[in-house]
């Protein structure tokens, strides 16, 4: 099986000389087909830089990202517009949610940008709405709902155009625990059941442990590596060992952003 996403050496530089912030210095790793992959790491440590690298909203200074076989820092114009609308799903810690349309309409937004035909939008939404429990939100407007019907809107945006992954920085962020935990399960039966990719930052040591893998970052390379033990390590088990890392990074959940 071949990875759908290969980071290989990718630098991203800040400042100039003396007061010089390497955000990344190097660091590669792969995403195969059907993983969730976690990104922790303390303040600074270059997790959202890494993320809008692959998003391709930021040039590396060095290094390489390809998706698919193609390296996106060769595309341009349309081609470039196509990979950041179709090939990936971009999930907000604040949702981004567009005001003055309503649910229904910003799921299908990405749909009608991309001349996805009506009949096989509605079938999408439908599909979507009805594993994401958003139904009773459809017709209403972000300000009418909760901060957890909000993100799952966005996870449906995020979801309705088939993206080959899903790039999730800090979906959990803004969220209750209840409304954490319900996101986390909706995530990661999407992964499990559709086989969905998903590349989730977050400092929520109970979201990375719905995760398969966990990337911890440590001045902008890799310090550390976890895998659940599947089938045999509980989620509980792996959350332990999370905290673990975490603590050597320096300071335990609360500082690991």
């Amino acid at each position: 099986m071949k990875p759908i996403l290969t980071i290989e050496a990718l630098k991203k530089y800040y400042g100039k000389s003396k007061n010089q912030t390497k955000a990344l210095n190097g660091i590669s790793f792969q995403v195969m087909p059907g993983e969730f992959l976690g990104i922790m790491g303390s303040s600074g440590s270059g997790k959202s830089t890494l993320l809008n690298c692959i998003a391709a909203v930021i040039r590396p200074d060095g290094g390489t990202v390809t998706m698919n076989g193609r390296q996106i820092q060769t595309m341009k114009g349309a081609a470039l517009a196509d990979y950041r609308g179709k090939e990936i799903g971009y999930l907000f810690q604040n949702f981004e949610l567009l005001d003055n349309l309503t649910g229904r309409e910003n799921i299908l937004l990405p749909l009608s940008l991309h001349g996805v035909p009506e009949k096989e939008s509605q079938r999408r939404l439908a599909q979507l709405a009805s594993y994401l429990e958003i139904n009773d939100v459809l017709d209403k407007f972000p300000a009418q709902m909760s901060g957890g019907q909000k993100q799952r809107v966005a996870a449906a945006r995020a979801l309705i155009l088939k993206p080959g992954i899903i790039l999730a920085d800090e979906p959990t962020g803004a969220l209750d625990s209840k409304n954490a935990k319900a996101l986390m399960e909706k995530l990661a039966g999407l992964n499990e059941e559709q086989r969905a990719t998903i590349l989730m930052v977050t400092h929520d040591s109970n979201a990375a442990s719905y995760c398969r893998r966990i990337l911890f970052i440590q001045d902008g390379v890799l310090f550390h590596e976890l895998r659940r033990n599947l089938p045999d390590e509980s989620q509980q088990e792996f959350y332990a060992r999370i905290l673990s890392v975490m603590a050597q990074l320096g300071g335990g959940s609360a500082n690991v952003l």
